[in-house]
């Protein structure tokens, strides 16, 4: 009977900004010292070391078999879905006789939304922490955009769920890229809206280049737009919460109780505009580290559903 637990890996997208790189791999840390019994290892799909092939043999090198993987991703666009999967499938061919689980993506999650909901009070000054206090506050959540409508209306979920009972004038969404509306048109809407106040919310986990950019694009609207008061919140960063939440998506996947909504993904449902996607093969990256790269940057073909 096996009774070791499964090793955790954990699967980001990367970046080229060193400091949000750098922000996964120390995360990665913490989680090894919260799970002092369990393995635990993370690796990039692109753009940063360590790609995830890397940290797979290190733990194939230990004796580590059996793997329960948890991408370190909000919502479940074409890494998540087909990417991560296709690599882990590839790292099988690599490492024979290894196996393992796949989680789902972290958010929305309650958790997640407090977080959320602490980076907003605290761009506020903390004197927003009643609903009578956020009854002039709007919310603009921006999330990373994706070619991937459902995707895209995860970020949406989340900003209704972040809306919810806790007082704001409303929260809307924009995205950062491949998306629309972008952060100054997201703006617009909220100008045209009424608001007066908004909050400029990035929807990420880590520092990086794309939420540079928010923060970018948000200072040059309100340069602009002198007649609206406009503040950026912070990302979520590594929080107890998502050590937390990173820890229960792993217990998930060894139990083997994955509850991945499948109903709106165009690699399963022909959704208008989108008919072509259906049942595309899986296509992982290739990291420009890993010793197996031969193309520069696939195209987000494959949805493995591995779940």
């Amino acid at each position: 009977m096996v009774t070791t637990p499964p090793a955790l890996l954990i699967a980001g997208h990367g970046t080229r900004d060193e400091a949000g790189a750098e922000a996964f791999r120390d995360f990665v840390r913490q989680l090894q010292l919260r799970l002092s019994d369990v393995p635990v290892a993370g690796g990039f799909i692109e753009l940063s070391p360590p790609p995830l092939g890397d940290a797979v043999a290190g733990m194939v090198a230990r004796g580590v078999r059996r793997f329960a993987a948890v991408p370190l991703m909000l919502v479940s666009a074409g890494h998540a879905k087909g990417d991560i999967p296709a690599a882990l499938a590839r790292e099988k061919e690599r490492h024979p006789g290894i196996s393992y689980t796949y989680g789902r993506p972290l958010g929305p999650h309650p958790s997640l939304l407090a977080v959320l909901e602490r980076r907003l009070d605290e761009a506020l000054g903390g004197t927003a922490r009643t609903p009578e206090d956020r009854a002039d506050v709007t919310v603009l959540l921006v999330g990373r955009g994706s070619t991937d409508p459902d995707a895209n209306a995860e970020v949406h979920k989340a900003a209704r769920l972040l809306w919810e009972g806790r007082g704001y004038a409303g929260v809307e969404t924009a995205f950062v890229s491949l998306a629309a509306p972008d952060v100054p048109s997201g703006l617009d809407r909220c100008a045209k809206l009424g608001a007066r106040r908004i909050v400029v919310l990035p929807y990420f986990l880590f520092t990086g280049i794309l939420p540079d950019r928010v923060k970018q694009q948000t200072e040059g609207w309100a340069a602009a737009h002198p007649d609206v008061e406009v503040r950026s919140a912070e990302v979520i960063g590594p929080e107890p919460e998502l050590l937390d939440l990173v820890v229960e998506r792993y217990e998930e996947a060894v139990r083997g109780d994955l509850r991945m909504n499948c109903d709106s993904c165009v690699y399963r449902i022909a959704l208008p505009g989108f008919e072509d996607k259906v049942g595309l093969p899986q296509q992982p990256h290739f990291h420009p580290d890993d010793d197996g790269h031969h193309h520069g940057h696939h195209h987000h073909g494959g949805h493995a559903h591995a779940h």
